[in-house]
């Protein structure tokens, strides 16, 4: 249902002549795939480690299960949606996380994605078509790679040179207060981010939609969103309304 009422927002949007990008995630589907093959989930630093067999299944899941499904729903809902796998447009480099005690860590196929084929994105969207876009990337060596969905998002909203960059959560946005919602903070410079980091009010989850929101606008992009992805239609209520329901995040003034 959720789904639905997502998916029904963006064919509004599309219906009025604006140009909606989706570029989506998957990971509780990839556990449960994972846990049918008999292959046990192992996360290092909060990230999946993906190994030759996970990464096989992971790409399966993404390109195959999660961008059908969500192409399929947009169909429903009168929107022409165009599936693009990553594996066609998005290119990385091998990411090697680092532990509390500053150790670089190797995760296997995990990549993050550093350029983006924009010209097949733009050519669907020519072509009158909503892109559905999978978090998959190719390596230099030519092999497929797990990517963080929030970091290809705003590489593709960076690349696409995006008015907006819109991040669907499970939380309201950034709150003072994590556990109070009326902590809400509506509006953010990207100058103050760093300060809600430091003092904790930024962290866990939420730290790489902001650190990507944060890189998409200073490559470019206008605005950085986050809302709840649980409220029936947040993203025409952030985008058509004055105050907004989620936060938002602008470049700092000059």
């Amino acid at each position: 249902a959720v789904r639905a009422s997502v998916a029904q927002d963006i064919a509004l949007l599309a219906a009025v002549g604006i140009n909606v990008v989706v570029v989506h995630g998957g990971g509780k589907a990839i556990s449960r795939a994972m846990a049918k093959s008999g292959l046990v989930a192992e996360f290092k630093n909060g990230m999946r480690v993906t190994d030759e067999k996970t990464v096989s299944i992971v790409e399966d899941v993404l390109n195959n299960g999660v961008n059908a499904e969500i192409a399929e729903m947009l169909q429903s809902q009168g929107c022409k949606a165009g599936r693009i796998m990553g594996n066609d447009v998005l290119s990385c480099e091998k990411l090697l996380s680092t532990d509390e005690s500053g150790n670089k860590t190797d995760l296997g196929y995990v990549g993050k994605v550093v350029s983006v084929k924009s010209d097949v994105i733009e050519k669907a969207i020519a072509d009158g078509l909503t892109p559905v876009v999978s978090p998959i990337a190719i390596g230099a060596d030519g092999h497929p790679y797990n990517t963080n969905a929030d970091v290809a998002a705003a590489a593709v909203a960076a690349a696409l040179k995006a008015r907006r960059l819109v991040f669907l959560c499970d939380v309201p946005g950034l709150m003072g207060d994590p556990k109070d919602r009326t902590t809400l903070i509506s509006h953010l410079k990207v100058d103050e981010v760093e300060g809600l980091k430091k003092s904790g009010v930024i962290g866990g989850g939420m730290t790489p939609k902001v650190d990507s929101g944060v890189d998409a606008i200073r490559r470019g992009v206008r605005r950085v969103h986050f809302v709840d992805g649980y409220m029936p239609h947040s993203i025409l209520l952030e985008i058509f309304t004055d105050e907004g329901i989620g936060t938002e995040i602008v470049a700092s003034a000059k």
